[in-house]
């Protein structure tokens, strides 16, 4: 996937966010191994816990049209800060990942840190935790 691409549309889903309360938007676009590229934004709630993340919001985009393998993640923030996915996002990231796949943060003008998705949740629980045998 071309990264410039992949930061344009994260950062035009960003400007889409819901965020009357914390005023932090955030854009992510995940991509599956054919190339096709799925948005979100995050997206309060004035009942916190009811908050999605963009990163959750972009898989459950691709999820819902039929696609539950993808090859990676691009996230985008508003700070010059490096922005990592939170512990919720990460579960759910393993769930449709590969440890390999390739997780890009990018922050302040355009810098891109990349992880693979071992590399930010080591050891996850996944459903072969779920084998009693």
């Amino acid at each position: 996937m071309e990264i410039a691409t992949l930061i344009a549309q994260a950062k035009a889903v960003r400007t889409k966010a819901y965020v009357p309360y914390s005023h932090f938007a955030v854009g992510a676009v995940v991509w599956t191994d054919t190339g096709q590229v799925f948005a979100g934004c995050n997206v309060e709630n004035a009942s916190y816990g009811l908050t999605i993340c963009a990163e959750r919001n972009a898989i459950f985009q691709a999820v819902s049209q039929g696609h539950q393998r993808l090859a990676g993640l691009l996230l985008i923030g508003p700070t010059s800060q490096l922005l990592m996915p939170c512990g919720a996002c990460r579960q759910v990231m393993s769930e449709f990942m590969q440890p390999t796949a390739k997780i890009h943060c990018v922050y302040g003008t355009d810098l891109i840190k990349t992880y693979t998705m071992a590399e930010i949740l080591p050891n996850s629980f996944n459903k072969e935790n779920l084998n009693f045998d």
